[in-house]
């Protein structure tokens, strides 16, 4: 199975992005938008993962997420990897209460259920939005959107999430676990 843990979004935090990059859908040639029902802010990859492990990776990332307290977040801007002038995947920024320890917790608990291949890249928090199989210029683009910033809106949950390749990409929900509520102010 090949399997990702993620943040999914509330639906009005993916309305403001849709409305933004709408204008925009199939005006750079070779960008690629996947269907919004498959977006979500990877906290990590985990590859090909034996079906024998899925009960300790369920269990190790219960674990890992509920140590982490609910994250206030907003998207802020958009950008490129590898650059904006020769960008590959087009996303969404994410901004607020840091990810990364969370993306760590996530990471290592995968990594001691044996999950194989354990994405160990520095993470970014963002929402990918497109691809494109060559180097494209991608500034227009995102000088365009400048302007944006969406409104806060709080991750409570992390999803372990199997994605099912082929000609349309699907993802299947295969556990969700609650964050701890947020500290009081």
């Amino acid at each position: 199975m090949r399997l990702f843990a993620a943040v999914v979004p509330p639906a009005e935090a993916l309305d403001e992005l849709e409305r933004a990059i709408a204008p925009h859908v199939g005006e750079v040639p070779g960008l690629r938008w996947p269907d919004r029902a498959t977006w979500h802010i990877t906290l990590g990859f985990f590859g090909e993962v034996p079906e024998a492990v899925l009960p300790e990776l369920e269990t190790r990332l219960a674990r890992a997420v509920h140590r982490h307290h609910a994250l206030d977040l907003t998207f802020t801007g958009f950008g490129a990897f590898s650059s904006v002038r020769r960008g590959r995947v087009f996303w969404a920024a994410v901004s607020g209460d840091p990810m990364h320890r969370l993306a760590d917790s996530v990471r290592a608990g995968a990594r001691r259920a044996g999950a194989g291949q354990v994405d160990d890249k520095r993470f970014h928090p963002h929402l990918t939005l497109a691809r494109s199989r060559a180097e494209t210029d991608l500034r227009p683009l995102v000088e365009s959107l400048s302007g944006f910033s969406g409104s806060p809106w709080r991750a409570e949950a992390v999803r372990l999430v199997r994605s099912h390749t082929g000609p349309q990409v699907r993802y299947e929900s295969l556990g969700e676990w609650a964050l701890a509520p947020s500290r009081p102010d």
